[in-house]
């Protein structure tokens, strides 16, 4: 049996990575990191499954420091590859703070800004890039990035990638890299899809679990409230906003509309200072939200799903899902953003008679019950406005139907039966439609 890991000075790091690990005030490495840094060292491929919040990241860029040694000719040595552009932002800092004391030259390339200063810092030679893969391509495809040299390609969040779609890129980056390289993996869930990319991508990879696929992290306390309609969750949400103790709130919503309206609703009440988050917002105002919410400079963070991964932050201290996730795994790394770094977090998720239906599909993957909670005494509940009402049990007889397709609810063809039975006949028999 190997030695446990104490500390970074255990994994052979050399000194220069062992001093920046060490001005950033880790000490003891992580789960993940003791067991994945010997085996990248060592060479092989790598497949991890982690969850958000176990320190994965410093995991793999330690060693691929390392590997990379110093700065070297012009062309990229190594990728890593990462489906939005927070998270792109997350990894190149999290690269500069590792590497500060080297000459190791990163680029760090993305969608929603014009390429033309990416192209620059490409083209200045680069050691690294940290990509999402539409950029990679486009770049590529240009002629500004040449390939030949990569010797690492690392894909992280390959679960996310999977859910955004971006296989094809994904298979047309693997066409144009060396098939001589070394690959590492990262995902938090296992799912089919995830294990039939490992198998196109990794030679016989090593796997690295450091904990149940989808779990998320034991110092995180998860509490649901079954809440009917919107306008009671902003009472539950003002609620909670209210008390001190929630320092740092990141708010997690389904629309950029509903994210829009909360974030209003709350600077209205004086509870911020609020920010949001979303696709419609720039890249720069999205980069400065999240900075100014990471300094303390923001109390509340209303976001879509865009943030889940991207954003890293050690001291959050309640996450609010108001919205339950479209993507289910994404509930694990909504509630990943607090009790991070071996750090305390509350997760709080609101749910109509509607989200409760997908509630037991979410404990399923978590392989855990979430904490149901009582309503607090003093909220105002509300009544359901009837369109809400009537997009609900329309959305849950659709539901229902895909389970049984002899389900007859409340939205069924009735309707449409008597409108054809009160059409009037000709001499034939048959209905008669409109004459033209």
């Amino acid at each position: 049996m190997a030695e446990e890991v104490q500390l970074f000075e255990d994994l052979k790091l050399n000194r220069q990575i062992l001093n920046a690990i060490e001005d950033l005030g880790f000490t003891k490495p992580t789960e993940i990191q003791s067991k994945v840094i010997p085996v990248a060292l060592a060479g092989h491929d790598l497949f991890g499954i982690a969850q958000t919040g176990t320190g994965k990241t410093l995991a793999f860029v330690a060693p691929l420091i390392m590997k990379l040694k110093y700065a070297q000719g012009n062309d990229p040595r190594a990728l890593i590859l990462a489906p939005t552009r927070e998270l792109v932002l997350q990894i190149a800092e999290n690269f500069k703070d590792i590497a500060k004391y080297t000459d190791l030259r990163m680029a760090a390339l993305y969608g929603g800004v014009g390429p033309k200063t990416q192209i620059e810092e490409v083209e200045k030679g680069v050691d690294l890039i940290v990509s999402t893969p539409g950029r990679f391509m486009d770049l590529y495809l240009k002629g500004h990035i040449m390939p030949k040299q990569l010797k690492t390609l690392i894909l992280d969040e390959a679960d996310k990638m999977m859910d955004m779609g971006f296989v094809p890129q994904i298979r047309q980056i693997l066409e144009v890299v060396p098939r001589k390289r070394q690959n590492m993996l990262f995902s938090a869930t296992m799912a089919d899809r995830v294990v039939k990319l490992t198998e196109e991508f990794l030679e016989f990879p090593q796997r690295v679990e450091v904990a149940p696929q989808a779990t998320v992290a034991e110092t995180i306390e998860q509490w649901l409230y079954e809440v009917p309609n919107f306008k009671t969750k902003i009472n539950l949400l003002i609620h909670f906003l209210q008390q001190e103790e929630f320092s740092r709130v990141i708010v997690f919503v389904k629309t950029k509309t509903n994210a829009d309206s909360i974030a209003k609703y709350i600077d209205r009440r004086e509870l911020g200072p609020v920010r949001v988050v979303h696709a419609n917002k720039g890249q720069n105002s999205r980069i400065n939200a999240v900075n100014e919410f990471r300094e303390g400079d923001i109390r509340v963070l209303v976001s879509t799903d865009v943030t889940a991964r991207g954003m890293d932050i050690s001291m959050v201290s309640h996450v609010i899902n108001f919205d339950l996730p479209l993507v289910y795994e994404d509930y694990v790394h909504r509630i990943g953003r607090t009790g991070r770094a071996e750090n305390e977090g509350m997760a709080i998720t609101f749910a109509n008679e509607l989200e409760m239906q997908h509630v037991p599909r979410i404990e399923k993957i978590i392989q855990q019950e979430i904490n149901r909670a009582e309503m607090p005494q003093g909220i105002v509940i509300e009544k359901t406005p009837f369109e809400e009402r009537q997009e609900m049990a329309r959305t849950l007889d659709n539901m229902k139907k895909k389970l049984d397709p002899t389900f007859k609810g409340a939205f069924h063809e009735k309707k449409k039966k008597f409108d054809q039975r009160s059409k009037p006949k000709n001499k034939k028999g048959n209905r008669r439609g409109k004459r033209r």
